[in-house]
């Protein structure tokens, strides 16, 4: 009886220091995730404070860029209960923003079984994502800046006088480049990414 009790300790002792390395294991896998994504929110965070900052740049406001870039890295479709909850933004202020990324072609609403809310996910493509933005500031500041020209040069067209003379063909140039820095830009972005990055390529030599 005592060998038979001395027996069943041993097993249980055996039993218990392994769950006991299990656990510890899976303790140091977790705390390891935990720093893991810590370091992966610090630098997503990052990313998506100065990619606010750059969005300026190219023709949309700070929190619309970071809406763009908080869904161009989740892996996952998002709400507007997310955004609002990631940015601290308000309500009216991320509806807004969604809708003009929406407008821009830059994201797109999803729509998920079973769930009444409006889902977002972002293009994640980088030559798309720059074609769009070239498409959209084409539209919305190049071709009024030609359209203002145009209309400069057309009204000051036959003005006989050398300040009228000089103001036309000012205008026609500066027409001219803009319109052949837009025929440009418009061929670029038509190009397939690997034909873009090769013709890049042989002019940066």
């Amino acid at each position: 009886m005592s060998l038979n009790l001395s027996k069943f300790r041993t097993k249980a002792a055996t039993i218990f220091n392994k769950v006991f390395l299990v656990v510890f294991e899976f303790s140091v896998f977790i705390e390891n995730m935990s720093k893991e994504s810590e370091k992966l929110k610090q630098a997503r965070d990052e990313f998506v404070s100065q990619w606010g900052a750059l969005g300026t740049q190219w023709g949309i406001n700070r929190t619309m860029a970071q809406i763009h870039a908080l869904l161009m890295t989740s892996p996952q479709p998002m709400t507007t209960d997310d955004v609002m909850e990631d940015l601290e933004v308000s309500r009216g202020n991320a509806h807004t923003n969604l809708k003009e990324l929406v407008a821009w072609g830059l994201i797109r609403s999803v729509v998920k079984k079973g769930e009444r809310r409006e889902f977002f996910e972002a293009e994640k493509d980088v030559w798309q994502i720059f074609t769009i933005v070239a498409r959209e500031r084409k539209r919305r500041e190049i071709e009024p800046v030609m359209a203002l020209l145009n209309k400069c040069a057309e009204d000051s067209e036959g003005i006989n006088t050398l300040e009228g003379k000089a103001f036309y063909e000012q205008m026609r140039a500066l027409g001219d480049f803009v319109g052949f820095a837009s025929k440009m830009s418009d061929r670029i972005a038509s190009m397939k990414h690997g034909f873009a990055l090769q013709m890049a390529a042989k002019l940066l030599g």
